[in-house]
């Protein structure tokens, strides 16, 4: 996305738990989150989270930092390992400085993220002359692994695959003749629009740009219903989706309104005003989450997994079992990353020249009588 995989895999959450204990352990806190019983240890490491905690996109990013505390949360070991967060509210702008601020922290050996395409792109260069490594689980961007960076990896599938997803699920079971494509401007909107528009071909019967922060869809109303579309795809995320999917249903548009996995969190349907988001279907190359895992979540944060929840704990463990290989600086983790080859909990990790991931599905899921529930996601068949 500016944000995958196979099936989830029932109980290598406790694989992975217990891949590693000899060497590092984690202690916990709200901004910075540590762990560990003994309160000291033979080493310590900070791992930087760096995405939106706050602003209109933080619910993704909240969903991964909590599944990087859960991961902290079960460690056990002899390295006392802090989470620090960074809150660049998915803003590339906010982001940059933010880069450098991790950059100078010598205790920084590894980075969850960057959350979004756009700081992705926009701090890419800077970690790589840093040789800082960068693992994001939700950056979705495919031009992001052709920037010859070789810090730059992600553990989710790009644009690349969801596009033509998308695509199929609007002219296979969806039935789509005539779509309209919409999308944000944002380099993760615009980018997953495209592909869309370019799978779909003779069926797009109009396309229009919004802006991250509009609130006012009427001119985009109007063009949907004068337009006969069967269909809609929005390529942005949740707030701005939820605000044009209830203008649509008050302008009189009823047809399937599908978006990528920017949109994949319950703020959509909250924003929409439950029953105006009936008929959405998001989709995302994230799989549903394993009961096992859920449970888990839910009883250290309060809540049900999110969105990219699962592969902010698939990072995280990765970093831990570096350490536990004795990766505990920033050149041995960048290389304990790229030769990376184990099962997470999301799909089997491994990633090529490029820093992309190696597998790859795309799920959609439906949201039905005002819910969206994430254990109902489906593979998008092709």
């Amino acid at each position: 996305m500016s944000r995958s995989t196979t099936a989830w895999r029932t109980g290598a959450l406790l694989a992975v738990s217990a891949i590693a204990i000899a060497a590092c352990g984690t202690t916990g806190g709200s901004d910075d989150a540590t762990g560990g019983d003994d309160g000291g240890g033979d080493c310590a490491a900070t791992i930087a989270f760096l995405g939106p905690t706050t602003g209109d996109a933080a619910n993704l990013g909240i969903n991964i930092v909590n599944g990087a505390k859960l991961a902290l949360d079960q460690y056990e070991g002899d390295c006392d390992v802090t989470l620090t967060e960074f809150d660049s509210q998915g803003d590339p702008t906010q982001a940059t400085p933010l880069a450098t601020d991790i950059i100078n922290n010598d205790a920084v050996i590894g980075v969850l993220g960057p959350t979004f395409s756009g700081e992705s792109d926009a701090t890419g260069p800077a970690f790589a002359e840093a040789g800082l490594v960068t693992v994001s689980g939700s950056a979705t961007n495919p031009d992001l692994t052709s920037n010859g960076w070789a810090t730059f990896h992600r553990i989710i599938g790009t644009d690349a695959a969801q596009a033509p997803a998308v695509a199929s699920l609007l002219t296979g079971e969806l039935a789509a003749t005539q779509v309209f494509v919409i999308d944000d401007a944002s380099e993760y909107g615009a980018g997953l629009a495209a592909g869309v528009e370019e799978g779909l071909g003779d069926s797009v019967v109009g396309t229009e740009t919004i802006q991250v922060g509009d609130r006012d869809f009427n001119t985009v109303v109007t063009k949907v219903t004068s337009s006969d579309a069967d269909a809609v795809f929005f390529g942005g995320y949740y707030q701005e989706a939820g605000l044009l999917v209830n203008q649509l249903r008050s302008g009189g548009f009823d047809g399937p309104f599908v978006a990528g996995d920017g949109v994949l969190d319950p703020g959509f349907v909250e924003t929409a005003g439950g029953d105006a988001a009936n008929n959405s279907f998001l989709t995302c190359p994230c799989g549903p989450p394993t009961a096992e895992f859920g449970d888990a979540y839910e009883a250290l944060s309060g809540q049900a997994p999110g969105t990219y929840s699962a592969e902010g704990f698939d990072v995280m463990n990765m970093f831990l079992q570096g350490l536990d290989a004795g990766s505990t600086d920033r050149a041995a983790m960048l290389e304990f990353i790229n030769t990376y080859d184990a099962e997470g909990i999301t799909k089997h990790i491994v990633f090529d020249d490029k820093g992309d991931i190696a597998e790859v599905t795309v799920y959609s899921y439906p949201v039905e009588d005002g819910v969206l529930d994430l254990s109902k996601g489906t593979p998008i068949e092709q």
